[in-house]
């Protein structure tokens, strides 16, 4: 068997420490950015198109509506890339199987009993802000589950093992080299990335049975990624020897980049898998003659976050105390003193604390993609004063 990254131990002890300390934040921000008295919201002159898949993209986050740190679940965006599966909790079991010492088939009741971990994570989707019409494919949720890397532990990976592979329960036709077949929706990652602490087998959200919605009865949390390594209406968990090379690791979600000069381009295609940086004007608030721009920061742990108006200097936004974290959003306000009547832009630019800065959409890691995802150049709407 393959050493985990972490002893049981010391597993238990970090998600101990995990739990803690977001159950401090929890209880300090779930109303984080409400209206106060005499204040309303000025609406986004640049609203986002129809979405022309409903069937795929639900329940899109509007970010002129957001007022608490924590998403409810009812407001929480998804995503289905086949079916909606209706799965009977009673009867559904995981199956964790492949290169191990000891194949395990668990129900949902036999999960729960085991060790139990709480995060706090901010899921997006990697699309997001990638087209027209999709904005608000992001939320921040409480997530309660059972540590994947005790169960790879207690299922004996094989020495072979490097790749540990996610299967829901979702499935469609997919046509490869000219053969129809039938695929249920998989993501791998490797064994490293896989007993990371914060993994979770996630069947709870918010306090409440995790929604049909997003991915019940059981789904993986996977902090620090985008929303398509989140395997929802997860059923069987393989250990491989080799990548995953499906529709969504190998030929979908991958994103496509010209480089090397003009005279002599060059093209890389990598898979879509870590979150990057980011961040989004998410209102503008009156109250009198008095503004106030209110957004959110997210993608790695936040050191700052500046705003633009117009063609103006950056100017330096205030972090809302006590949420900088790894793996949730930070809100964020300015005060704007000096608003006239008029239309004016927004743009607002995050910098996290390894100095790293949010592009700009004419920056070559953006402008050069031709695919949409990963999509985390700086973002600007449009508002008008009256």
């Amino acid at each position: 068997m393959q050493s985990p990254a972490l002893s049981r131990r010391e597993l238990l002890v970090a998600g101990g420490a995990t739990m803690a300390t977001m159950a401090l934040l929890n209880s300090r921000l779930t109303q984080a950015a409400p209206l106060r008295q005499g204040e309303v919201v000025l609406p986004w002159l640049d609203q986002p198109e129809e979405n022309p898949v409903p069937e795929v993209i639900d329940n899109q986050l509007v970010w002129e509506e957001v007022n608490a740190w924590i998403t409810p679940n009812d407001q929480f965006f998804g995503i289905a890339h086949y079916e909606w599966p209706e799965i009977n909790a009673d009867q559904w079991q995981l199956a964790v199987d492949g290169l191990v010492e000891n194949p395990l088939i668990l129900s949902l009741d036999e999960l729960k009993v085991r060790p139990r971990q709480e995060l706090t994570y901010t899921l997006e989707c990697s699309g997001n802000s990638g087209l027209p019409f999709f904005d608000g494919g992001i939320g921040n949720a409480r997530w309660v589950g059972t540590p994947l890397a005790l169960l790879l532990e207690e299922a004996g990976v094989l020495k072979e093992g490097i790749e540990v592979v996610f299967f829901g329960a979702d499935k469609g036709e997919e046509t490869v080299r000219d053969t129809p077949m039938v695929q249920h929706f998989a993501r791998s990652m490797s064994l490293a990335d896989a007993m990371h602490s914060g993994n979770l087998l996630s069947y709870e959200m918010n306090g409440e049975p995790l929604p049909d919605r997003n991915g019940a009865p059981l789904r993986l949390i996977a902090p620090g990624w985008y929303g398509i390594a989140n395997v929802k209406w997860l059923e069987r968990i393989e250990i491989w020897d080799t990548r995953l090379a499906n529709r969504f690791m190998a030929r979908d979600y991958v994103t496509i980049r010209q480089v090397g000069t003009a005279a002599e381009p060059k093209w890389t295609e990598s898979w879509v898998g870590k979150a990057r940086l980011k961040s989004a004007p998410a209102r503008v608030v009156q109250n009198g003659d008095q503004y106030r721009i209110e957004g959110a920061a997210w993608g790695a742990p936040i050191r700052s976050v500046e705003v633009r108006l117009n063609a103006g200097p950056w100017q330096s936004a205030e972090l809302v105390p006590g949420q900088q974290s790894e793996y949730t959003w930070n809100f964020w306000t300015f005060d704007w003193t000096d608003a006239t009547s008029g239309e004016h832009a927004i743009t607002t630019r995050a910098t996290d604390t390894t100095g790293q800065v949010q592009p700009t959409q004419d920056d070559p890691l953006i402008a050069n993609k031709i695919t949409y995802w990963e999509s985390n150049g700086q973002i600007t709407r449009r508002v008008n004063i009256t």
